[in-house]
């Protein structure tokens, strides 16, 4: 029977959410098991925590809106593959059991969080071969095509299942690109975003009997807000701090999956 208490923590977990996922990702990791704690059928979970994180999505691009300024290029490469990738992923959560793909996420968030420590190093060391450039983000052809590539299969993922998917395309645009952290998270915001919403289009029109509306709402409701929230704190964050934040939150999330589900 349904009560104020889990309405109350279902919207604290969105709150939750929306601020981890703008900062760093892996939202998905506390609104999911919540809805399962409470009985929810995994399905149903994963649609509508989906569809309801697309607001907290939204508040946190705007509120990193001034980290995008000067990126239209690189965004207008990246955006389709996003929305392309983030749509095959959907329907493949419609096909495929989600146990296809959850074996492998801490995996992929270890790598993800290499890929983030090893970032800057890497940067400088593309700066000093020219493969890459710090003149605002533009790129060579083939370091464009591996980003490009690299955010259409994390797009897939992030359609599919999307815990940490944030993780991973910070950790993607740090190694291949030179922006700096803070412009990659706003560029992360702006795809992940983009991902979460064809997803949750996609589940709405072939799905719409396993959406939730009642979740949806509570779910949107707190991470809206906490993608605000989200942004007025992470953009203020250090590089340092926010990539030690980002190692932190992923290392749980790994533990989390690892041993206790």
């Amino acid at each position: 029977m349904e009560t104020a208490v889990e309405f109350v923590a279902i919207f604290v977990a969105g709150f939750w959410a929306g601020m981890i996922n703008v900062v760093v990702g892996s939202g998905t990791l506390v609104t999911f098991p919540t809805l399962l704690l409470f009985g929810y059928p995994p399905l149903v979970a994963n649609i509508s925590n989906n569809i309801g994180l697309v607001g907290g999505g939204i508040s946190g691009t705007y509120g990193y809106r001034h980290e995008l300024v000067g990126k239209r290029a690189l965004l207008r490469s990246l955006l389709p593959a996003s929305v392309l990738g983030g749509t095959a992923g959907a329907l493949l959560l419609l096909v495929l059991p989600e146990s296809a793909f959850k074996a492998i996420v801490p995996a992929l968030i270890a790598a993800g969080l290499l890929m983030v420590v090893a970032g800057p190093a890497m940067q400088r060391r593309a700066a000093r071969r020219r493969l890459g450039t710090d003149d605002g983000g533009t790129l060579s052809p083939r370091r464009l095509a591996a980003v490009v590539a690299g955010v259409f299969v994390l797009g897939i993922y992030g359609g599919y299942f999307g815990a940490a998917q944030g993780i991973l395309v910070v950790g993607l645009l740090s190694v291949l690109t030179a922006e700096s952290l803070q412009a990659i998270t706003g560029v992360k915001n702006l795809l992940t975003t983009a991902v979460n919403a064809v997803a949750a289009a996609t589940f709405m029109i072939v799905a719409w009997d396993s959406v939730d509306w009642k979740l949806v709402a509570l779910i949107a409701a707190g991470a809206t807000l906490g993608g605000l929230a989200g942004a007025r704190f992470g953009r203020k964050l250090s590089p340092r701090l926010l990539r030690a934040m980002i190692v932190v939150v992923g290392t749980v999330a790994i533990v989390r999956m690892v041993f206790f589900d």
